[in-house]
């Protein structure tokens, strides 16, 4: 294999990476092989690397119709500036998804039937519109209120449910079934007193013991439509069962506990834990996933949690971060078994923290 040492700002797209690339990492930064994309050259910027090593017979022969499907493969790596976080219209389908939804709660509570079909019609353009957004998943903490904090939560459960099953390689009518039925999850809470759930000071026993059959009433809810396959009825009933056994409301464990619940008590969880609450600060959604993964190890799909984590955890190069500290920098490389944790390059001093070694610090969230 001839190859050969080309300069940084001649490098094109498509070009073959012809030797690991290594600076003062564990790992190579760049890897043997790799294609050259906007995201790879970035990352030989941010570590001033001006010449690299390629394969000679792919340096030239790149047709026009490549290069354009290698900018179109990663657009969504583009630096912050080039390319919104998220845009308007993303918002705005939110904003009137949460409306529509608490308007058919209040419905549920005065005794009105659930229309599975206007639900789907509701989640299915913002799960669509996500997977194009990716960065809105380490958003949606943002988004979420205390005011109208059902609808805003079973919204986020939803997109998270459908892009959790889109990355799991489901089927399209599986996907929208997933969506869907994170998005019914918690529609029993319509069933429980408001003086409960409402409440701004700490459950009692007898609170939280009926807090827990909203489980039990959104089933009782949707047991009859056609329009959900019974696998989904049975994943919104177990949402808050746990693999350990230590879940509602029935303590089911390991293989009694469906996949499909899994997804839709993972994606629970985590907005749960990022939103801000009447008796509890958000948090960082990357914190938020270390702890899941770690803490919540025993209790979770591993794989649900690890592409939830690849949903949320994995951001772009040169994507802008407010760190636990207060610091403000860019990332400016993705470490494979811990992409939470990039190395970051500081806005003021320049200097570069991994934090992958510097376990003190985390991303609190990402800059617009």
């Amino acid at each position: 294999m001839n190859q050969s040492l080309i300069n940084l700002e001649q490098l094109k797209l498509g070009t073959i990476i012809a030797e690991d690339i290594l600076v003062n990492t564990n790992s190579p930064i760049i890897h043997k092989e790799a294609k050259v994309t906007r995201e790879l050259i970035q990352v030989l910027r941010a570590f001033n690397i001006t010449k690299v090593p390629v394969v000679l017979e792919n340096v030239f022969n790149r047709s026009d119709e490549e290069i354009k499907k290698l900018n179109e493969d990663r657009v969504e790596s583009l630096p912050i500036d080039e390319k919104p976080i998220v845009t308007t219209s993303f918002v705005q389908l939110y904003k009137d998804a949460v409306d529509s939804f608490y308007k058919e709660f209040m419905g549920w509570e005065s005794g009105m039937k659930v229309d599975v079909a206007k639900l789907r019609n509701i989640i299915m353009p913002l799960v669509e519109k996500a997977m194009v957004e990716k960065q809105v998943f380490s958003l949606l903490n943002m988004y979420s209120k205390m005011d109208k904090y059902i609808a805003h939560h079973s919204i986020a459960v939803g997109i998270i449910s459908g892009a959790i099953a889109k990355k799991l390689n489901y089927s399209s009518g599986q996907i929208t079934q997933m969506a869907t039925a994170g998005l019914m999850a918690d529609i029993g809470m319509a069933k429980v007193d408001s003086k409960i759930r409402d409440k701004k000071s700490a459950l009692t026993e007898f609170d939280f013991s009926e807090i827990k059959k909203h489980t039990i009433y959104s089933f009782q809810m949707i047991k009859d439509s056609p329009l959900l396959k019974p696998e989904m009825k049975l994943a919104i009933f177990q949402h808050h069962e746990r693999l350990d056994g230590s879940g509602y409301p029935k303590s089911d464990k390991l293989d009694n506990v469906s996949v499909y619940s899994q997804i839709i008590a993972v994606a629970d969880v985590y907005h749960a834990m990022t939103s801000e609450r009447v008796y509890r600060a958000k948090s960082s959604s990357f914190k938020v996933l270390e702890m899941i993964r770690e803490e919540g190890f025993g209790k979770y799909n591993i794989e649900v949690v690890n592409k939830l984590i690849e949903l949320v955890g994995s951001l772009p190069i040169s994507t802008r971060v407010l760190l636990s500290n207060g610091e403000k920098g860019e990332v400016i490389f993705l470490h494979r078994d811990s992409p939470m944790r990039p190395m970051i390059r500081l806005s003021d001093s320049g200097q570069i923290i991994d934090l992958a070694a510097k376990r003190t610090l985390h991303i609190e969230s990402v800059i617009s």
